[in-house]
């Protein structure tokens, strides 16, 4: 059975968002032991090791990167990896997962608009309700308890998460749609400067504590699965599927 390049590229998203999901668990329980910028930074910087193998076998390809490409590259490492996720660290480190999870759905809405007028990506009818639908689920979740005092940093955090999260999106689809750069390459160069800076911050402010080799154990499963693999499949999708539909799954 052989599936379309559209279905195959929804299942690769679905299959990723399912890895993504885990990671947050598998976050939640450690940050306790090891602070959010430094964790952040151990999981990227060894999924950009990981992937830099394959770097090499693209070295053709890298030398021939335009400076146009390589600050489009930049430009993502630092939002989607180095703002985007170490945001995500941080705002776990005073929310609960389920909460950032709902809140993380008005990343949608944001991408509709920025995609609309950076991208030229008009959302179908269907997905302007899908996004509707999302955002009254988030409002009639937390319309009855409201926001704790004790929450505020929180839902401040991930506030400027979704932000960036948004901007990620859509500099994520405009990198990879015209399809000149390989995944491979996408990904392991935006990933290795947003790593960079957020291992660098997290040595600068918070240091390296003493891990465990449980927790070394989770950094190295978020690395290689949830990070250098899911990266790498998610920067495929981006290929066919639009900003809005990638945010939205």
């Amino acid at each position: 059975m052989r599936f379309s390049p559209r279905l195959l590229a929804i299942l690769q998203a679905l299959f990723v968002t399912f890895l993504w999901s885990t990671s947050w668990v598998l976050i939640k329980r450690n940050l306790d032991e090891i602070p959010p910028l430094t964790f952040a930074g151990l999981r990227y910087s060894l999924a950009f090791l990981i992937l830099s193998p394959g770097l090499w076998r693209h070295r053709a390809e890298v030398r021939a990167l335009s400076a146009k490409e390589w600050r489009s590259l930049v430009i993502l490492g630092l939002v989607f990896y180095t703002l985007t996720q170490g945001g995500q660290f941080v705002t776990l480190k005073h929310l609960e997962a389920v909460s950032f999870s709902l809140l993380l759905n008005f990343t949608a809405l944001l991408v509709a608009i920025f995609g609309i007028f950076v991208l030229k990506e008009m959302p179908s009818r269907l997905q302007w309700w899908g996004i509707i639908i999302f955002i009254i689920g988030v409002i009639v979740y937390f319309s009855p308890t409201g926001i704790r005092g004790g929450q505020l940093l929180g839902f401040a955090f991930a506030g400027f998460t979704v932000l960036a999260n948004a901007m990620a999106a859509v500099l994520g689809r405009s990198v990879n749609r015209s399809a000149k750069i390989s995944p491979l390459v996408v990904t392991a160069i935006s990933m290795g400067v947003g790593a960079a800076f957020l291992l660098g911050s997290g040595f600068a402010v918070q240091g390296l504590p003493s891990i465990s080799p449980s927790a070394w154990a989770v950094i190295a499963w978020l690395a290689v699965v949830n990070t250098a693999l899911a990266f790498f499949l998610w920067n495929k999708t981006l290929r066919i599927l639009s900003a809005v539909e990638s945010s939205i799954i």
